[in-house]
């Protein structure tokens, strides 16, 4: 399948560095040529392509003009985690939700602290999940509820293999546990019927997103907002509308330093000056014309007409991470029970 960001999406913003960054990457002797893999979920392939040459720029006038280069790969979020601990050489890891570096961490490939390595919980940008329809909203799709309705096909990838698709998944449970009466088995019956209204589970949001503006598939997305207001302000216009519903979910998405990858590879100052990048001035506003919410208050607020105000619950009042991928997505768990197809 073709990624219907290219050629559309192949510019790059200029960006002057601000000083602001200055102290994350302090100038040091001349280092040789360096080269990180950021291993990364599926809607992030635009902004990693802002970030890498700014970064790059900022370390090579930080060391003397000595080169780093950044590749990165994208996935499904729960992919990407299983594809790094079967071998992938990340030396850095931005991925969908926190459990999937929590399996890393499990798994020897950095320290079960990582999160209080950075500020936010290592999260330098949330986003939420928002709706993407068609034009006009012709299926007049409002709420969560409308989703049920007879005809209405919702397009979301396969939380299996998809963070996004994860964090679509709860913010519908969570939605459900909220309404009067709300429980865990009225939370079941109501996922049951929506994934009755999912014709097809790609491996990733991206992959979702293709199946809905390219192919024209469904009548609804359940979409990262990023990735709808990129849809919506710079490929379709005229094509897509975005609603909001009035009660969704804080996507958190964080990052981290492989510590084992990194220090095999003598990146590990590197690799931490990156993820610092990411929270300095320039990151964050790189995140911002990238349609991610800024963790930096002015800069969010100096973004504030790109986002819309919205009542979110985050996965904490879920019972984190662990416990919702036991109950939900581990094999046996109650998505493997609702979705029948």
């Amino acid at each position: 399948m073709s990624d219907i960001f290219s050629p559309t999406r192949r510019r790059f913003f200029g960006l002057a560095l601000a000083a602001g960054a200055a102290p994350l990457i302090r100038p040091r002797r001349a280092w040789a040529a360096s080269t990180l893999l950021n291993v990364s979920y599926d809607p992030t392939r635009e902004l990693y392509q802002e970030i890498d040459r700014d970064f790059s720029r900022a370390w090579a006038q930080a060391h003397g003009g000595s080169p780093v280069q950044i590749r990165t790969s994208h996935g499904g979020s729960g992919a990407q985690a299983r594809s790094v601990l079967e071998g992938a050489p990340a030396d850095i890891v931005t991925l969908g939700l926190a459990y999937d570096i929590d399996i890393l961490a499990q798994n020897g490939l950095l320290a079960a602290d990582w999160q209080k390595r950075l500020p936010h919980n290592s999260t330098p940008f949330t986003s939420t999940i928002v709706f993407l329809v068609r034009k006009g909203n012709p299926k007049n799709i409002r709420d969560w509820p409308d989703l049920l309705r007879d005809g209405v096909q919702v397009i979301t990838p396969n939380p299996k293999t998809s963070g996004g698709a994860r964090w679509n998944y709860l913010a519908a449970w969570g939605w459900a546990l909220r309404q009067p009466g709300g429980t865990p088995d009225t939370a079941r019956a109501y996922l049951k019927s929506l994934f009755g209204h999912v014709p097809v589970l790609d491996t990733g949001a991206r992959g979702a997103t293709n199946s809905f503006v390219q192919r024209g598939l469904g009548d609804v997305l359940l979409a990262w907002e990023d990735e709808a207001l990129l849809a919506t302000r710079e490929l379709g216009p005229e094509q897509f509308d975005i609603v909001v519903p009035p009660v969704t979910i804080l996507a958190e998405p964080p990052v981290a330093v492989v510590d084992r990858n990194a220090q095999a590879h003598g990146t590990t100052e590197i690799a931490q000056a990156y993820v610092e990048f990411l929270f300095s001035p320039v990151g964050q506003k790189i995140g911002a014309r990238h349609y991610f919410r800024p963790v930096d208050p002015a800069i969010l607020a100096e973004n504030r007409e790109r986002f819309a105000d919205v009542h979110t619950f985050d996965i904490a009042s879920l019972g984190g991470w662990a416990k919702v991928q036991k109950d939900h997505f581990a094999d046996g768990g109650i998505f493997d029970g609702i979705y029948t197809k």
